[in-house]
């Protein structure tokens, strides 16, 4: 487990619930700076071809979009750096908006089908495509259609591996089309 996250998320609050249900408290020494990501890492986040974002309004309101594209849309630049392209949507810019207030993110990445997930804490910002081309070419799929607008990197803080206790199993069309494949 990396220590860095439970360094920022278990605050005097969350100590004090531990306290009051389990007659004891966890102590994290030692924490790093960061934790960065590993290999075990990078492959879970290369093969996923979606996440959920959270950022946080100046209002202390959190929002919580869904982010999908074709697998491996989000890029792990190197350990410590995830990045993707941001194409033209539904023109809200809730997250885009959040983070010039608040550049704090967590990411939330699922593998319903083997019940693992993994959730990240890091910083981010919001980079103009068309004044980082060399940034550009890193992230944009060349199959997308839609024109990307903005690029979205994050510094990783830390992360940890969930546990996979409640997971119910989901499978793509494409997982369920090659199950029964050999059934018909």
């Amino acid at each position: 487990m990396a220590m860095k996250y439970l360094d920022l998320t278990f605050t005097d609050s969350v100590r004090r619930a531990q306290q009051d249900y389990y007659g004891r408290t966890a102590v994290i020494d030692g924490a790093p700076e960061r934790d960065p990501l590993g290999e075990a890492e990078a492959e879970f986040i290369s093969a996923r071809d979606s996440f959920y974002l959270g950022t946080v309004n100046v209002n202390g309101w959190p929002y919580i979009q869904h982010r999908g594209g074709p697998i491996g849309f989000l890029k792990v630049l190197n350990p410590t750096t995830l990045a993707f392209a941001d194409y033209k949507g539904n023109r809200q810019l809730l997250s885009t908006g959040n983070l010039s207030d608040n550049d704090r993110v967590a990411l939330f990445l699922m593998d319903y089908t083997n019940r693992t997930r993994l959730k990240i804490l890091g910083h981010a910002r919001v980079v103009n495509s068309r004044t980082h081309p060399e940034l550009l070419a890193q992230v944009a799929d060349p199959t997308m259609k839609s024109k990307v607008e903005r690029v979205m990197v994050i510094n990783v803080v830390s992360y940890d591996w969930n546990c996979p206790s409640h997971i119910t199993p989901r499978y793509s069309v494409e997982e369920i089309e090659g199950m029964v494949r050999p059934l018909k």
